[in-house]
């Protein structure tokens, strides 16, 4: 039996990759300091003998016995929200965490997949962004911490692989959405959907002309899987390149949810970037992946869900303590 190592177990993707490897028959070990994520995501999985859950935060040394065969390190703030709040545990998992997860890796001879991101581009001057683009990003502005982090866990993942020859591979995520998004986290899905839902007017950041590609969480799991299990090293975009803009997205959202909600206009954030859209060539090639599932129906899925919610869930705003944490 193949064991499996996912850090950020307990967030949005990475209680969905749970899920995949443990249908795939792995032992699959979960690790998560829950500054982000909900046992809420993972809980179905406690009575299985074949998962385990470590309440470990990555950036100090981690250790796990016996063999290992795979690590997905997932662990990472993914929303402005709270990488703008923890901007320092944010630089630390994407750094130290990272060094720890590829020094677990050397030590157990296993195969390690990290989580990197659109957000490695930046505000892109190529258009649609391919995995040569070295990015536009300012080290110094509010995302920073975020898109630093990234670029930096790239670069100590590849400098992992040509010293040491460890078995390594990068996936750069584009917007993904589904079921297990916290509903008030900032992004763009569930913030509409939740606003939709409780009758509020959709915010709109700028004029609403910058673009995004959204990917559903299923297509997503898949790319990643076959990244992982795949002979290649480099850089590969996990996204769909169906492309729209921000105001025509939430047009769509107001008539997916029957609602008649106004759109409001609020100034675009800083170093917010105004085109993404994955070229996935490298994917089809290599991966033999492209999404299947259309954003019409990959919406309703997710409207469903959230639907589903309480209402104390779907009126609860997002007040994340962090105050214990300090930038330690």
């Amino acid at each position: 039996m193949k064991k499996t190592l996912i850090t950020g177990a307990a967030g949005f993707l990475g209680s969905h990759l749970c899920d995949r490897f443990i249908a795939e028959g792995h032992h699959v070990i979960a690790m998560d300091n829950l500054i982000t994520g909900d046992l809420k995501n993972i809980e179905h999985l406690f009575p299985l003998e074949r998962f385990d859950f470590y309440h470990h935060d990555v950036t100090k040394f981690v250790h796990v016995p016996g063999k290992m065969d795979y690590i997905l390190h997932f662990a990472s703030p993914a929303s402005p929200i709270d990488y703008l709040k923890i901007p320092i545990e944010t630089l630390k998992v994407g750094s130290l965490g990272t060094l720890n997860l590829l020094g677990l890796a050397k030590d157990h001879g296993a195969r390690i997949l990290v989580a990197s991101t659109s957000e490695v581009y930046g505000d892109p001057l190529i258009h649609p962004q391919n995995e040569d683009y070295y990015g536009n990003v300012s080290p110094i502005g509010p995302r920073g911490v975020y898109d630093e982090a990234k670029r930096f866990m790239e670069s100590i993942t590849m400098a992992y692989h040509r010293h040491h020859g460890l078995d390594t591979r990068i996936v750069r995520i584009f917007n993904t959405y589904g079921s297990r998004m916290r509903l008030n986290d900032g992004r763009v899905v569930p913030a509409f959907m939740g606003q939709a839902l409780r009758g509020e007017d959709l915010t709109v950041f700028g004029d609403g002309s910058q673009t995004r590609s959204f990917t559903y969480i299923d297509d997503q799991i898949e790319g990643i899987y076959r990244l992982l299990m795949s002979d290649y090293v480099e850089p590969i975009n996990i996204g769909n390149p169906d492309e729209t803009t921000i105001l025509e997205f939430a047009q769509e959202i107001i008539k997916l949810t029957k609602t008649d909600q106004k759109i409001i206009f609020k100034p675009l954030p800083q170093d917010d970037p105004l085109q993404r859209q994955p070229d996935i060539s490298r994917a089809k090639e290599i991966l033999d992946w492209e999404p299947k599932v259309h954003r019409s129906e990959g919406l309703k899925k997710v409207f469903e869900y959230f639907k589903s919610l309480s209402p104390e869930e779907l009126h609860r705003k997002e007040h994340r303590d962090f105050s214990h944490l300090n930038g330690k």
